[in-house]
């Protein structure tokens, strides 16, 4: 099929506009979906442009991601919080003492074994839950919807503070290296979150493609420094000073409160596990078999961090470092010096380490756009924001994210210590609910060894709720406290959202088995106008068409005074003899209030035939060629059709009128 407007011979030549499937079902080609207008011609060609060619539906396979795409994509988060994670540990360890930094290691082993349950248990929210939606899944399926949306709360912020905590520590590395740049260091952040946000638009699998070689290249990278500063601990290299250390004796009072620091320190450290739901949350991103390569890229990532973040923390004991005061030279860079030297080699892994950080962001915006689908999906977040682009892309949840962390970037002036106890605290209230929603899953469904699934979880929520309780206390005072009013107040927005949802389904649901025949019921139908006009004669056209046998045409105009009145009503009888003018002068010089009462006066007024009426008002408006041609108009049209909304036993039929010509 093709425009009715071409000549035979350009209809011939023409590509087909629909490929017809099978009677009455048509499928728009490429050429059926070019826009109709300048206007969209020239922005379906900026966007391309931008953002690359249009995707189909029958591409998104080709969009969906092999493990090793999907691995940068939503584990950069949390394999690049290696790179503060020990930091976290050292600065709760130092405020004791250079004594007590021994424990350093010790700490980052146990958090590696907290981080091997929660990486267990949602290789299992993958198979369990393969449509994704993580905790949120897991909790609506389990907990209830109080629970979900608390899970979905803490998640949706979480991956806000995804991209702002990732963009804020990737730009600290810039400065660690070039330390004259601090100055300027919100507006790199802003700049770098533009640029992520331009390459997530893109589609999953081309920003997969982008991210691909810098997450790599930090790994390579890390496992070098961690590798060759092993070497030179064996070698007994003279820049090693295992001294700082050693634990020195401590006094009763320090004994005493040890284990509250050392579970401190566990608590602190254990913000490395942040961005490890990002994999259950995206499972439908991923290529055929869905569940189980997702599964596999969890483990993939869980070894990766565990790894770097030991070795790190063992490197940072040996060489005797320790974190520098906010907006210093970050832990990990002291020691990629102290390992590598100086030179290229350190430039480079900053390089690596600056790019993995900033694409960490990108686990925010795909995580993100990914649970805010099924969210909307839902009901619990606007329809709109789980729709796709031309792209594939989920464009408004990932525009959602990139708003929230550019208010946080700007709050906190782009610094990561002040960015990661919101960041923390949310990330294990996640986790807390969904280990124990897990519990319950395992309970429910009583399969091949659930026990043992269950108990496991069961310590993971117990772990992750302690880890919880401890990161509120301890940073409640410093940038916590407003996870606790943010996580609340976007659960209520959510439910508030479904409770619109849900009466609007009410409003217009059909009860079942009813069967609807053309109708049968008279028509009054009702033409308000301004001037008389070709938008008028368009509007009294229609109005006879529709008027029939059995219908009633009547033409209205609100008139200021009795001059008006008398040249109007020439003017209309001339033009169209025998349709009946009504006019209502209105001294108050109002329009739409005044037409409004004459519908019901006219309610009030019996149909010719007995019958009740439907009342059809048709609103005539002049629509310009451009923007600034509508501001010119005074919108009467519009404010009454706003008014009608909903008016019962009233139909309204909008007659927007533009020539194709000037």
């Amino acid at each position: 099929m093709a425009s009715s407007k071409q000549t035979p011979d350009e209809l011939h030549d023409a590509e087909e506009w629909f490929i017809e499937e099978e009677p009455d079902h048509l499928v728009a080609s490429e050429a059926g979906s070019e826009p109709v207008n300048e206007l969209g011609r020239a922005t379906l060609a900026a966007k391309t442009a931008i953002f690359g060619r249009r995707l189909s539906n029958a591409e998104e396979g080709e969009e969906r991601l092999p493990k090793k795409f999907a691995l940068p994509i939503f584990s950069s988060d949390a394999i690049s919080s290696s790179a503060y994670a020990s930091e976290e540990i050292l600065i709760v360890l130092a405020s004791a003492g250079a004594s007590y930094l021994a424990f350093g290691p010790v700490i980052a082993l146990a958090v590696g074994l907290l981080l091997g349950v929660v990486a267990i248990s949602y290789r299992q929210v993958c198979f369990g839950f393969p449509k994704g939606g993580g905790a949120y899944a897991v909790a609506s399926s389990t907990l209830g919807t109080t629970p979900a949306l608390v899970a979905a709360s803490s998640l949706v912020i979480d991956y806000i503070l995804t991209a702002a905590v990732s963009t804020a520590a990737g730009v600290a590395a810039i400065t660690s290296a070039l330390p004259e740049l601090i100055p300027l260091r919100v507006e790199l952040a802003l700049g770098a979150l533009f640029l992520l946000v331009l390459a997530n638009l893109r589609g999953l699998r081309e920003s997969g493609r982008l991210f691909a070689i810098p997450t790599y290249l930090f790994v390579g990278g890390a496992i070098t420094v961690i590798a060759i500063g092993l070497i030179r601990i064996a070698l007994g290299d003279s820049a090693v000073n295992w001294s700082q250390g050693v634990v020195a004796e401590a006094h009763d009072g320090m004994q005493l409160i040890l284990p509250f620091l050392l579970l401190k320190a566990f608590a602190y450290g254990s913000v490395a596990l942040t961005g490890t739901e990002a994999i259950s949350d995206g499972v439908a991103a991923f290529k055929k078999p869905e569940a189980k390569n997702a599964a596999d890229t969890m483990s993939i990532m869980a070894v990766l961090l565990g790894v770097i973040f030991f070795g790190i923390s063992l490197l940072a004991f040996a060489f005797g470092k320790i974190p520098q005061e906010i907006g210093g030279e970050t832990l990990l860079s002291q020691i990629a010096r102290a390992s590598l030297g100086g030179g290229i080699p350190y430039a480079i892994f900053q390089i690596a380490t600056t790019g993995i950080l900033l694409l960490a962001a990108n686990t925010g915006f795909n995580g993100g756009p990914q649970l805010a689908r099924i969210l909307a999906r839902d009901g619990f977040l606007p329809r709109q924001i789980g729709q796709r682009s031309d792209r594939l892309a989920y464009g408004g949840g990932i525009v959602a994210i990139a708003a929230g962390a550019v208010i946080f970037l700007i709050a906190t002036g782009a610094l990561v210590s002040l960015l990661i106890p919101a960041y923390a605290i949310g990330v294990f209230l996640g986790f807390t609910i969904s280990q124990t929603g897990m519990v319950v899953h395992w309970r429910n469904v009583r399969g091949e060894g659930w026990r043992a699934k269950a108990i496991l979880n069961g310590v993971g929520a117990a772990v992750t709720g302690v880890v919880f309780v401890i990161i509120s206390l301890a940073k409640f005072a410093v940038g916590g406290w407003i996870i606790f009013i943010l996580v609340p107040l976007v659960a209520l927005f959510m439910a508030g959202v479904r409770k619109r949802y849900d009466r609007h389904e009410r409003e217009l649901t059909i009860k079942p088995g009813l069967v609807f025949d053309a109708p049968h019921r008279p028509r009054r139908i009702i033409a308000p106008f301004g001037e008389i006009n070709r938008s008028t004669v368009r509007a009294i056209t229609l109005g006879r068409i529709l008027e029939g046998k059995t219908g009633e045409l009547i033409a209205v105009r609100v008139v200021f005074d009795e001059k008006e009145e008398a040249l109007i009503r020439a003017r209309f009888e001339q033009l169209f003899p025998g349709v009946r003018l009504v006019t209502v002068e209105s001294p108050y010089r109002l329009i739409v209030e005044p037409l409004c009462h004459f519908l019901d006066e006219l309610e009030e007024l019996p149909h010719k035939s007995g019958e009740l009426p439907i009342n059809v008002v048709m609103i005539p408006e002049y629509a310009g060629r451009h923007w600034w041609d509508r501001v010119l108009h005074n919108g009467n049209g519009k404010r009454l059709r706003d008014t009608l909304l909903g008016r019962r036993n009233t139909v309204i039929v909008d007659l927007p009128y533009r020539r194709d010509v000037e």
